[in-house]
């Protein structure tokens, strides 16, 4: 074969490979951002500009038909402020992991759910679902959202007992539940 030949030939095979690649990687990269927690998605410490700072104010009501929730309302507590949807697969993995850890630790710490869906009807069924106690929102028009800024679901901002932002946590897999267990506990005394 001609130098040519060979040279248009080896491009061509290049250009396959990459965008074969692409054709893979895109669509992965695509659901971690949507909040999948699947590859890409990363459950340890996260860098998120609210670290070391105090956590955003909020109340919002409950979804579940309790009380309103506030950051103020946990002054003195450590407490993880989770950001879900009722659609994120990982997320009805961490509730129950949420709940365990509640039921553990006691009253020196509490959860608050964030939830970002659109419509707040599916809300009681995943939180019955999932077998969910804590508090449990509905951020309807995502005001809070903007404040923590989670980049996917399930994010989670672990709260130290002055409010201040210790740790975030992007997404959720299994055995995630003792990393978080110890980043409590650390700041619980």
């Amino acid at each position: 074969m001609s130098p040519e030949l060979l040279g248009g030939r080896s491009r061509f095979v290049r250009r396959s490979l990459v965008l074969g690649l692409l054709g893979w990687c895109l669509p992965l990269a695509a659901c971690a951002g949507a909040g999948g927690g699947g590859v890409g998605a990363s459950s340890a410490q996260a860098s998120h500009p609210l670290l070391g700072a105090p956590a955003p104010a909020f109340e919002l009501p409950s979804a579940t038909g309790g009380a309103a929730q506030s950051l103020a309302a946990h002054a003195g507590k450590v407490l993880v402020v989770d950001f879900w949807a009722t659609w994120c697969e990982p997320c009805k993995q961490s509730f129950p992991a949420y709940q365990a850890l509640v039921n553990k630790l006691g009253d020196g710490v509490a959860v608050v759910a964030i939830s970002q869906d659109d419509d707040a009807k599916g809300i009681p069924p995943f939180v019955a679902e999932t077998g969910a106690k804590f508090a449990v929102v509905w951020d309807d028009g995502k005001a809070v959202a903007k404040a923590y800024d989670p980049p996917t679901m399930p994010t989670a901002f672990v709260i130290d007992k002055s409010g201040i932002v210790r740790f975030v946590h992007v997404g959720y897999r299994a055995g995630d539940e003792a990393t978080l267990e110890d980043e409590v506990r650390s700041l619980m005394h």
